[in-house]
């Protein structure tokens, strides 16, 4: 079970670099503002904020990637403290925008799948 969450793991780090890319590198452009739902006014007066924003999806993508990267290299308490500390942050950050927006249900849903099931993964796989 193990092995099950660190392959959902390295799949929603997956996903928090699209996310990063999209905010902070390709904002403006069509394919993020139709994402997003933004209008090209909205998209240049958040750029600022999306590019902050996206940097923070992709710190935990990293984070996520170094912990499997050390688990699978015999470093299980490392490694698997930060695939926790990482996967569990995205699953917050998704618990936060489920509950603080009606809007963006549907991506808080998307965002947060991914990590929940790692979560429990890793969490069944090391207490059996």
């Amino acid at each position: 079970m193990v092995a099950v969450g660190l392959v959902l793991a390295t799949a929603a780090a997956a996903l928090h670099v699209v996310i990063f890319w999209l905010e902070s590198v390709a904002w403006t452009g069509s394919r993020a503002r139709a994402t997003f739902g933004t209008t090209p006014e909205e998209a240049e007066t958040t750029k600022g904020l999306a590019f902050n924003q996206g940097f923070y999806n992709l710190f935990l993508a990293i984070v996520t990637v170094l912990g499997v990267v050390l688990h699978v290299a015999g470093t299980t308490t490392v490694g698997t403290t930060l695939v926790l500390t990482g996967t569990g942050s995205m699953l917050a950050a998704a618990l936060v925008l489920l509950l603080s927006s009606r809007a963006h249900r549907a991506a808080a849903i998307t965002q947060g799948t991914l990590p929940l099931l790692a979560v429990l993964a890793l969490v069944v796989g090391l207490v059996s």
